[in-house]
């Protein structure tokens, strides 16, 4: 988020935001440009990166793969990856679930993180993170009911089952399966 971007780049640190990064949050690539963020094309940042944090969430589906072998060949020896994507399936080419136990691999020159459920190094900072974000929506459900989705868009498009139905396009497309066996 840009407010994350203006603290790291107040301590000195260079921060790479993808084009198009946050609209899912509803802030602009000017937003994260006005915090300090340069937003460069993925082939640009991928070249003089010490770090890529590869994150993406897609509802119900398979995280696609957004860096090939090629791309990643092409980075700084010693550059880091950690794939928070890797529960569903890793945002790399070369992503492969890891332990906590045993948490990094090499390959061509590159330092992978891939561990899976990686708030589970952290249980009680992860909890009450968890709780933090969660709870505003909790309080608009528990004060307005079922009119907090009209308000709150985000409240809305997170709605998975309503009367009974599941009503979450990609819920239903994931559990079109288990639904037509019965």
């Amino acid at each position: 988020v840009p407010s994350s971007v203006k603290e790291l780049t107040a301590k000195g640190h260079n921060v790479y935001v993808e084009r198009g990064a946050g609209r899912n949050i509803e802030a602009s690539d000017a937003d994260y440009i006005v915090a300090g963020a340069e937003v460069p094309t993925m082939a640009e940042a991928l070249l003089s990166a010490d770090m890529v944090i590869g994150v993406v969430l897609i509802p119900g589906a398979s995280a696609p793969q957004l860096v090939s072998r090629a791309q990643l060949k092409q980075m700084k020896l010693g550059a880091v990856l950690v794939d928070v994507a890797i529960d569903q399936g890793g945002c790399f080419e070369t992503s492969r679930p890891k332990t906590h136990q045993d948490p990094t691999y090499v390959v061509d020159g590159i330092v992978r993180y891939c561990v899976e459920n990686m708030p589970g190094a952290v249980p009680l900072t992860s909890s009450e993170a968890l709780n933090n974000a969660t709870l505003p929506f909790v309080l608009a459900l528990a004060e307005n009911g079922m009119a907090a989705l009209e308000t709150d868009s985000h409240l809305a498009a997170g709605l998975n089952v309503h009367k009974g139905k599941l009503v979450h396009p990609a819920v239903v497309e994931a559990l079109q399966h288990v639904t037509a066996a019965k």
